[in-house]
């Protein structure tokens, strides 16, 4: 498995210079905005307006801080999203505007190249012990609050913000809070074998 703390996650601007997002994962590890295959990252956004586009990306967000947007996309009615609303998925190389609803807010982006991934993302909210699932791809997760530990050879201690991206070869991961703790778990697989 592989560990990355949240002070090492890279900073840059939006594809659209509009702001700047964090980056906490991406393949292939050398991949800029336009050629990876998959990514997951961050985002701070201070104002309202058009959201960067992607070709032939496939986008999930989720809302981590702040009180919302309201996402106005090309073909979809207006979608309202805050930290309690199920996470929402859509085409990222569509038209995409947000409007904040009461000022700035920090996103979570999971975003996979169609021809090649799939991924899926679930909020997870834990005060006892959980054995995770891996499966045949990536498996990652993001301990968004609170802290967890992962019994291995040498047990590893999430905090907040931290990431685990597991091993193809894990079965399972047990993650243990310590006090209450809430995690994304985020699962990427390959198209017709393309793991």
């Amino acid at each position: 498995m592989r560990i990355l703390r949240a002070a090492d996650y890279r900073s840059m601007p939006w594809k659209n210079g509009g702001g700047v997002t964090t980056e906490i994962a991406v393949s292939p590890a050398s991949a800029g905005l336009d050629d990876f295959d998959w990514r997951v990252s961050m985002a701070r956004v201070e104002l309202s307006g058009p959201f960067s586009q992607f070709a032939g990306i496939d986008r999930t967000l989720a809302v981590l801080e702040g009180e919302g947007i309201v996402l106005e996309i090309a073909g979809y009615p207006p979608t309202s999203i805050n930290r309690a609303t199920a996470l929402f998925s859509f085409p990222a190389d569509v038209q995409t505007s947000a409007t904040l609803i009461g000022g700035p807010i920090t996103d979570l982006n999971v975003m996979t190249r169609r021809s090649r991934m799939t991924h899926s993302v679930e909020r997870l909210s834990i005060s006892t012990p959980v054995e995770i699932r891996t499966e045949a791809g990536t498996t990652v997760i993001l301990c968004l609050d609170g802290e967890v530990i992962v019994p291995a050879a040498e047990p590893v201690r999430l905090g907040a913000l931290d990431t685990l991206v597991a091993d193809p070869d894990d079965a399972s991961l047990l993650v243990q809070p310590i006090h209450e703790a809430t995690l994304f778990m985020i699962r990427i697989g390959g198209i017709s074998g393309n793991d």
